[in-house]
């Protein structure tokens, strides 16, 4: 049976992401599912779902393992802190 992904051009964050090094802002997020996104590339950042854009972030890294993608990213710039 295959397995599904998603190519996707936007993280959305649901307030899920996890700092793993603040001199240089990269943060980690885990996707149920496989989603693909393209690294080395700037992407939007949003909280939710149809949400304004909170900010700019190039995916750094993918990970695809146990039905999850852990994708790290550094956040470019912020629109707003809340």
């Amino acid at each position: 049976m295959a397995t599904p992904f998603t190519m996707e051009w936007r993280l959305i964050t649901n307030g899920e992401e996890k700092r793993v090094q603040e001199d240089d802002d990269i943060f980690e997020i885990t996707f149920e599912g496989y989603k693909l996104f393209p690294v080395d590339e700037t992407v939007n950042v949003m909280r939710k779902p149809g949400s304004n854009q909170q900010g700019a972030a190039k995916v750094l890294k993918l990970v695809f393992e146990n039905r999850q993608t852990i994708c790290r990213y550094q956040l470019l710039s912020l629109h707003s802190v809340n």
